[in-house]
């Protein structure tokens, strides 16, 4: 690597670490807000946020790092550009692919890092992090049920208690159930402790009294299209007990945590495991999540090689080359556009998977190409013809 290769290879790794770090910390901040509920609702720590929140930043890195690898690129050649430095560069006999080598080399790195992000942090931190999800919203259920508070464990289990004792028994119990769908419970009970369980913590119930709403069929003889009747079941019981871990949707069997396919490896994406019984259309998204994987750090060096398409096959002075920016941002947006569009046909649709690895190399392989002065399109609108010098002839011109 030559002292202008490093020299140009530098301001662009720091600048892509800096804005990289940078839209990353912006997304985080963004999407967390999400989970603040966590602290403010539910009593737990913010160490506890921080670190559950932080297992998201690994995915976004995979997303951003092709995008700001574009950025930074167009950003540090147009910069150069319109300082002069390019031309003085060219004029020592640089090509173009010698200049666009640093660059390049930037875009291996990002692809590398992008691969190693897909296929084991991202899978690791999204398994962890749903894991981490899972146990707040189930196995934690004892302290996030807080005295003169409705904790909503799910979104079909409901426990309020009025106050809770020094000894952690809990006083004026209600427990709304939902998770039998069409008939919802309601218990009412004067004392309780919550206790482990075998499939998460249960709360044992003192003195109280179980409502359930239930569905009655017509009786036999009735008319046709006489819609079943309800009726209110009352129970009074002594002591009764009610399991607050989930086994309803996000369960497999045994209240087991059914894992999708951001936090499965590319192995089990590809060769999933008979035993897991996995759907039809889960199976499709599965398929579509190993291509997307092993295709999407590509984009990293695609959008890069856009991005010196952009830079150095145009002249760009500090008041001017505005449609040419404009035009490479475009094609990098709508490249995006269209990648979430191929992620979503191949997921329902496997067929479509080839578009995704269109999407992926299409754009590097354009950029090439016009990094080469476009060969084989005709002089025209989209090349400008450069004229030979004029030859001055010694003697009489022909008569």
């Amino acid at each position: 690597m030559t002292r202008l290769d490093r020299y140009i290879f530098r301001q662009l790794a720091v600048a892509l670490l800096a804005v990289t770090i940078g839209l990353a910390a912006l997304v985080w901040l963004t999407q967390s807000l999400r989970f603040i509920e966590l602290v403010l609702d539910r009593g737990l720590s913010f160490l506890v946020f921080i670190e559950l929140t932080g297992l998201l930043l690994p995915s976004f890195f995979a997303v951003i790092l092709p995008i700001t690898t574009f950025v930074v690129t167009l950003f540090v050649y147009v910069r150069l550009s319109s300082d002069r430095e390019l031309v003085v560069m060219r004029a020592a006999g640089l090509s173009q692919w010698r200049l666009a080598r640093p660059a390049l080399g930037l875009a291996l790195v990002a692809v590398m890092a992008c691969y190693g992000l897909n296929l084991w942090l991202v899978p690791a931190s999204q398994a962890a992090f749903r894991a981490w999800q899972f146990e707040i919203r189930n196995q934690l259920a004892a302290i996030l049920v807080q005295e003169g508070v409705f904790s909503s464990i799910g979104d079909d289990l409901t426990v309020y208690a009025r106050y809770r004792d020094r000894d952690g028994t809990l006083r004026g119990i209600l427990v709304h159930d939902a998770r039998e769908r069409g008939a919802p419970v309601t218990i009412l009970a004067e004392a309780g402790r919550i206790t482990p369980g075998p499939n998460g913590p249960r709360v044992t119930l003192m003195n109280g009294e179980r409502q359930q709403i239930e569905r009655v069929p017509p009786p036999a003889g009735a008319a046709p299209g006489t819609p079943p009747t309800t009726r209110l079941n009352v129970l009074s019981f002594s002591e009764n007990s009610v399991d607050l871990a989930r086994t309803g949707r996000g369960s497999g069997e045994g209240g087991e945590r059914y894992r999708n396919a951001q936090e499965r490896t590319l192995d089990e994406l590809l060769h999933p495991d008979p035993a897991d019984h996995v759907p039809d259309r889960d199976l499709r998204r599965f398929r579509a999540e190993a291509h997307q994987r092993l295709a999407s750090p590509l984009n990293a060096i695609g959008f890069g090689l856009v991005a010196l398409a952009t830079a150095l096959t145009g002249q760009f002075r500090r008041h001017g080359g505005g449609l040419r920016l404009f035009t490479g941002i475009a094609v990098v947006v709508v490249l995006l556009a269209l990648g979430l569009m191929t992620n979503n046909l191949a997921a329902r649709q496997n067929a479509m998977i080839p578009l995704i690895w269109l999407n992926a190399l299409a754009p590097g392989l354009v950029a090439c190409w016009v990094l080469a002065d476009m060969p084989g399109l005709p002089y025209g609108l989209f090349r400008r013809r450069v004229r030979p010098p004029a030859q001055h002839a010694s003697g009489p011109g022909p008569a």
